[in-house]
């Protein structure tokens, strides 16, 4: 007897481990007949899992998150026992912001730091000079994409809420959305970075880990209640999606994962650019330049399919830094409750297996135990202590 399951997704690599374990037959195998439903924006994954349309579903980490504690939405306590992706997002910006930023850049160009002053000096600029406010695309307001834009923003002096203007974009919209000149950059995981490259149209100006060294991005998302009665179905998927990852992160298999995930229904772009993004060997720049980082993208090794609540613990302090919620001592429990190392454990039969520091270009190193002294180092929030 087989247990069918309805699980969301949008066509991004970080939902690598979904679409192998169900079309390489590997939650079949657990005895789960998965039906794979691909949706363009992040509200209608959350709300068909909210509502019970999706027994489980490839959700950005602070969905997950503000689902569970009621933030723009209504509470509906979500557990999140594997990390489908760390990494995997970057910024691009267009040609005119490319050429614009390196006339201000001093120093090296794929250093944030040196990029955000420059954007800093370019705003100021631009303002003097009564032009429009620069305009990023990010994917949902409770994301990755929208904290490392305002993370890397911030720490040069650009103050994201008054300087610039951020723009909401489901991640298929971005591309076209840059090519029409509706926004000037965005922040969005793979493939769209690279395909709005290989458009001619954008330039990749830093990957997510040169913001942060390891940012939980995706995680596979179950609701709290459906877990504790289902939780030997829980540890099938574990079980299921760990041999996934292992198989999308062996080099001789990424020819297959590609053309896996390149089919229509899946991610629907060219296999070669999803091999770039797995192989973390990427073009950047229209005039075919490569850069290449381990730290892309990273799926199952470095122990990284394994929730670690130090890293809902920074994304809350995020929610907290842009006004998105009050620091409270019960709430930064309940956002750390979220990530489940314990039904990690407990369905993959392993050892907890090394943490993922957050590692940010800017300020103090982060610790979970004291977000409002970690937020009072930052000049620019909106967070009041």
């Amino acid at each position: 007897m087989t247990t069918p399951l309805r699980i969301g997704f949008i066509p991004l690599v970080d939902a690598a481990a979904l679409i192998v374990a169900a079309d390489k037959g590997f939650t079949a195998a657990e005895g789960l007949d998965v039906t794979l439903v691909r949706e363009v924006s992040w509200s209608n994954v959350r709300d068909k899992l909210n509502i019970g349309l999706f027994d489980a579903a490839h959700l950005l980490a602070p969905v997950a998150i503000a689902s569970s504690l009621g933030l723009g939405h209504v509470k509906v306590p979500i557990a999140a026992p594997f990390n489908l992706g760390l990494n995997g997002n970057a910024i691009t910006v267009s040609p005119a912001l490319y050429a614009a930023l390196m006339e201000e850049i001093d120093g090296d160009r794929v250093d944030p730091m040196v990029t955000s002053r420059a954007l800093a000096r370019l705003v100021a600029k631009r303002r003097k000079s009564g032009a429009e406010p620069l305009t990023f695309g990010m994917t949902f307001p409770f994301s990755t994409h929208n904290y490392q834009l305002r993370f890397w923003m911030a720490a040069g002096g650009v103050d994201p809420d008054e300087d610039v203007q951020l723009v909401v974009l489901p991640p298929p919209y971005m591309v076209d959305s840059l090519a029409n000149g509706h926004v000037d950059a965005f922040c969005v995981g793979a493939p769209w970075n690279s395909i709005a490259v290989d458009r001619g149209i954008g330039h990749i100006l830093h990957f997510a880990a040169d913001i942060l060294l390891s940012a939980a991005e995706k995680v596979l998302a179950v609701r709290q209640n459906w877990s504790e009665k289902h939780s030997d179905v829980v540890a099938a998927l574990l079980r299921a999606h760990l041999r996934a990852a292992e198989f999308i992160e062996d080099p001789q298999n990424r020819s297959e994962v590609a053309s896996i995930l390149a089919q229509p229904e899946r991610i629907g772009v060219d296999a070669s650019v999803i091999q770039r993004t797995l192989d973390g060997r990427l073009k950047v720049s229209p005039d075919g330049t490569i850069r290449e980082s381990r730290r892309y993208l990273l799926v199952g090794r470095e122990a990284v399919a394994r929730p670690d609540p130090a890293q809902a613990a920074w994304l809350y302090a995020q929610m907290v830094r842009w006004g998105q919620a009050p620091f409270k001592q019960d709430a930064l429990k309940a956002a750390m409750a979220v990530f489940r190392p314990d039904l990690y454990d407990a369905g993959s039969g392993r050892q907890a297996g090394a943490a993922n520091p957050i590692g940010a270009f800017a300020g103090p190193p982060f610790d979970p135990n004291d977000v409002p002294g970690h937020l009072a180092a930052f000049k620019i929030g909106r967070w009041k202590p």
